[in-house]
């Protein structure tokens, strides 16, 4: 393994910016986990139905700061983006062939997502389950798909976000919660938010990408400014503590965002650019490094078969009857102990759709897929027969 990882380091172009895939192996991991630690299916006779351990225990809300890390992955985005934006002008590329390769990357994946869920959900009704049941699972199951679509927009409009400022997107996400909450509009305007308050991340790395956000007072401008403004609107104007949604909750933090959800965002984007450095010196270490090209080669199966990894588990168990924290009311710390031990579990599942799947991300190979277009590292095989990976520059 350690030589394997020294290959893998040895091959990484000395440009590359390691710290960009540890930050998006980090906030990959931290969906993953949040989905895991706050979401259950409870079995309740012959249907499941979703449920949260933070309904009943508010005081885990602080779990919901961890692994709710969206605004990271959003901000590496825009950076990324704008950077393989101005990398294929430079070549000589148009917008349209960036822009279909770009998204080839997100929705491609998707197909088989989509065809096995389909599939999945007819068999199950004809098989006699529940439509509730039915409804949970498929829900839970595509819920990661809504992040794909904003993303899939954001990505399309980098041209014209390039030098946006994200104070605009901010003051927009701002007057929308003071029209909904402050004087009573319409519920559905907060559906502006999820473009909106997707937007300020997504702005503050294309200002990454323009140099802006270098020094550690930036970072630590975002990090103070955004933690204030959430402990604050937390604190005092009644905005919910948990970051992610909690079932039957009168209002979500996420869905769609609030300013609430935006300023720690920022405070997350903040650290994360402080981050940088430290992040850099560590993956100077082959092994990690490795790990986390490993977890970017396989970010869109990781991201898209999650939630059906702990589904498939929750399935299973059904078999041997109401198993603790798998299948039991998210309502005190037994749960959160036994959620603990399964996650090994989920992990094994994941893997299993990991080895079905991941062809699907990696896409076709052949003398048409340029090495150096790829954002992640790849794998090269010589006519050797030798196996080597190689990482091209962040773009």
């Amino acid at each position: 393994m350690r030589r394997a990882a020294a290959r893998i380091d040895a091959a990484t172009p000395p440009q590359r910016d390691r710290a960009v895939d540890a930050l998006r192996a980090l906030a990959i991991l931290g969906v993953v986990l949040g989905h895991w630690l706050v979401t259950a299916l409870v079995a309740d006779g012959g249907t499941l139905r979703a449920a949260s351990p933070l309904g009943p225990m508010p005081w885990l809300a602080p779990v919901s700061w961890m692994f709710q890390t969206l605004a990271v992955f959003f901000m590496v985005g825009g950076h990324v983006a704008t950077r393989s934006l101005a990398s294929a002008r430079a070549r000589g590329g148009t917008y349209g062939a960036w822009l279909r390769t770009r998204l080839a990357r997100l929705f491609v994946p998707v197909a088989a997502v989509l065809a096995v869920w389909t599939v999945a959900a007819v068999g199950l009704l004809l098989g006699g389950a529940s439509f509730v049941t039915v409804h949970t699972v498929v829900k839970l199951a595509l819920s990661p798909l809504w992040f794909l679509l904003v993303f899939a927009v954001l990505t399309a409009a980098t041209p014209l976000l390039v030098r946006l400022n994200p104070l605009w997107p901010l003051a927009v996400v701002l007057h929308v919660d003071l029209v909904r909450f402050g004087l009573g509009g319409p519920s559905w305007l907060g559906w502006v938010n999820v473009l909106a308050g997707w937007l300020v991340p997504y702005t503050v790395g294309a200002a990454w990408t323009r140099g802006e956000l270098e020094r550690p007072r930036a970072g630590r401008l975002l990090l103070v400014g955004g933690a204030v403004g959430t402990a604050l609107l937390v604190g005092w104007a009644g905005y919910p503590a948990s970051m992610v949604g909690v079932p039957g909750a009168a209002v979500s933090n996420l869905n769609p965002p609030t300013l609430a959800a935006v300023t720690f965002g920022l405070a997350q984007c903040g650290l994360a650019l402080l981050l940088r450095d430290r992040l850099r010196r560590a993956m100077r270490r082959p092994v990690a490094w490795a790990a986390v090209a490993l977890v970017n080669l396989s970010a869109m199966t990781v991201f898209l078969w999650h939630q059906t990894a702990m589904m498939a588990t929750t399935a299973t168990g059904l078999f041997a009857g109401r198993l603790p924290g798998l299948h039991t009311v998210p309502d005190g710390l037994e749960w959160v102990a036994a959620r603990l031990l399964w996650l090994p579990v989920f992990t094994l599942a994941l893997g299993v759709c990991w080895a079905a799947f991941h062809a699907c991300e990696r896409g076709p190979r052949g003398p048409r897929r340029s090495e150096g277009r790829r954002s992640r590292v790849i794998r090269v095989h010589h006519r050797s027969g030798r196996t080597e990976s190689k990482a091209a520059p962040n773009a």
